[in-house]
């Protein structure tokens, strides 16, 4: 089933309200919806025409890509299938099947598709150029995993300067639209069942459609992750290989130092026994636009700026709990010993549980700023805060500070079976390490999964106390 993406469908049907055509790039990580995404859109056109590159391979050139291409455009029109030569010969027999309806082109797996033409950029760009003065009604989408080769050839390059009208970055499901996937029974299924099962899948589409809702969060995991046959175990390696190729090795490095929680650039160079470097800065680039990492840059409440010094943080839940819990056993389930794996027995699990839940929390901040009031209110910064040690001031670490213009909203995350008091303490010491700019007031905020203790909410420390079941609303 197609679910959320709205805002994202209804921007590119006002692209149909233009008066000339449109280059529209669609990016983010694979298996996040981004050929569904313009399927979806396509349906709303008289006519729709896809094409996708095909996937690495040690034998493959560029007269393959051409010929797929070929089959496809005769698949699609009228056209006869034809040997060709080159790009711009492939991209002069498109045009010319191109009407004067509205029409959707999607070239998907873009890198793929020119990956062995290094003029393929300039041909494209010199296609678009032809395409767009001969056809008004025309909406041409680049979409790619390899987020890194949109960035370097379309949005960074100066030969496309001013062509791209709409720029997609697609990220995961909202945690309402992934509810979704628990079909019509999902008001029975416990929140928490529900939670560990997106601390393994996280908010992608693709593996959210694997969940059979008649099975417990534990048969899924297992099913998905712990048999040789589950799509979640054989997902990493191949998800890689295809974005990554013979650099893999390196990027799959970066993310393992990352898994235990965010570190800085210095300390990933670390991990990996190699000399911080521009190269270092270029992998993270990447594992970013590809959608594994995220860079976290806090808000110094005292000076009122953003500090330069930035964390990186593993923000892709499936990825940890593969490198986690699923590659140390991959021999032992290759071999059919482990399918009776029940995650809470996994050593690590429960602080793993509390990464992965702040990850979920982390990327439905909109959802947040509307449960605490600030919905409509322009947001200054809204990331993890880290505060060094130094000899005028303590360190602190704050799981989400929110800052708008008069405000602070110090954010605890925090899923446990029960959650004392300890945390109104925990929250206290760590409000009186920081020093908000004058004018700005500091107000507190409980994300939580689990049990409250009684009189928790009454105590009157926490300005806003919001179960995970909210964010799922």
């Amino acid at each position: 089933m197609f679910v959320g993406r709205k805002r994202h469908i209804q921007d590119l049907k006002q692209l149909m309200r233009k008066q000339s055509s449109s280059l529209v790039t669609c990016r983010g990580r694979r298996r996040i919806g981004k050929s569904r995404l313009i399927r979806e859109f396509g349906q709303s056109a008289p006519v729709f025409l896809e094409f996708e590159g095909l996937a690495p391979r040690t034998d493959l050139c560029n007269a393959d890509q051409l010929e797929t291409f070929s089959q496809q455009l005769a698949r699609q029109t009228i056209l006869p299938k034809v040997t060709l030569d080159s790009w711009p010969q492939a991209f002069q027999l498109l045009s010319s099947v191109i009407t004067k309806e509205w029409t959707v082109i999607l070239l998907d797996e873009v890198s793929w598709l020119g990956g062995y033409d290094p003029d393929f950029p300039g041909h494209l760009k010199m296609a678009w150029d032809a395409l767009n003065e001969e056809h008004s009604k025309l909406i041409l989408v680049v979409c790619g995993s390899i987020s890194a080769w949109i960035e370097e050839n379309i949005l960074q390059n100066t030969g496309f300067v001013g062509r791209t009208s709409w720029d997609i970055h697609l990220e995961e499901l909202s945690l309402a639209s992934c509810d979704l996937f628990w079909g019509k029974n999902r008001d029975k299924i416990d929140t928490s069942e529900k939670l560990t099962v997106l601390s393994v899948t996280g908010g992608i589409p693709k593996y959210l459609e694997e969940i059979d809702p008649g099975l417990s969060a534990d048969e899924n995991i297992q099913r998905l992750c712990f048999y040789p046959e589950g799509i979640l175990f054989r997902e990493f390696d191949q998800i890689f290989s295809d974005i990554f190729g013979k650099r893999s090795k390196t990027y799959r490095e970066i993310l393992h130092s990352l898994t235990s929680g965010s570190c800085s650039v210095s300390e990933i160079s670390h991990a990996l026994g190699k000399q911080r470097s521009g190269h270092m800065t270029a992998y993270l680039k990447d594992l970013i636009l590809a959608g594994f990492i995220a860079k976290d840059n806090s808000f110094d409440p005292k000076s009122g700026r953003v500090i330069r010094t930035e964390k990186y943080r593993l923000k892709d839940n499936y990825s940890r709990f593969f490198l986690k819990c699923v590659e140390p056993q991959r021999a032992r389930i290759e071999k059919g010993l482990v399918r009776s794996q029940i995650p809470a027995q996994l050593p690590g699990w429960n602080s793993l549980l509390g990464l992965q839940f702040e990850n979920l929390v982390l990327g439905n901040i909109d959802t947040l700023t509307k449960l605490i009031g600030i919905g409509g209110t322009p947001v200054l910064s809204a990331s993890p805060y880290f505060q060094k040690a130094t000899a005028r001031k303590k360190g602190c670490q704050i799981d989400l500070m929110v800052v708008t213009k008069h405000s602070l909203y110090v954010v605890e995350i925090k899923r446990r079976l029960k959650i004392g008091m300890g945390v109104v303490r925990e929250v206290q010491e760590k409000v009186s390490r920081i020093s908000p700019v004058a004018g700005r007031s500091i107000r507190t905020v409980l994300v939580y999964e689990g049990q409250l203790t009684a009189g928790l909410e009454n105590e009157g420390y926490f300005d806003f106390i919001i179960p995970f079941g909210m964010l799922m609303r």
